[in-house]
């Protein structure tokens, strides 16, 4: 028997995907709809936490100015949906052509996502995107595969 999140689970996974088309098409307008006012991202790069969807789309933005072209990919997302708040976790890739010409991979970096329900629409409220840390040198591990 479906249980009564089966839709939004759907709804949500969904929003993920306009995420990876948002970013292939690089797409502000499209990614600015899929967060809250007020999200709260932690993401790889500086500062430690980027406030409001004004700071989450500047990361868009940087990121648009290094690849032509670019692509998200999303392993092994996992959710879990209550009513009116949502968590997922998932591996996420960045890849493609950087502006000069030079195809990269990308790494594999862990992400989490956390939505609110605001008027019948699934936000996300907050991301948090890292990679594993070496102890020793201090160093973020990039050569990970999932």
């Amino acid at each position: 028997m479906p249980s009564r999140h089966d839709a939004d689970d759907t709804t949500i996974r969904q929003q993920i995907d306009n995420i990876v088309e948002g970013i292939a098409n690089k797409d502000l307008k499209g990614l600015r709809r899929l967060y809250t006012t007020d999200v709260v991202s932690f993401d790889v790069e500086p500062p430690l936490q980027h406030v409001g969807v004004e700071a989450k789309l500047r990361n868009w933005t940087a990121v648009f100015t290094v690849f032509d072209r670019v692509s998200y990919e999303v392993r092994d997302l996992t959710l879990t949906v209550g009513d009116d708040v949502a968590f997922g976790h998932a591996f996420g890739r960045l890849s493609g052509t950087l502006k000069d010409g030079t195809a990269t991979n990308g790494m594999w970096v862990r992400a989490t996502f956390c939505f609110r329900k605001i008027d019948g629409t699934w936000l996300i409220a907050h991301d948090q995107v890292s990679v594993p840390l070496d102890i020793r040198s201090g160093r973020g591990v990039t050569d990970l595969q999932p």
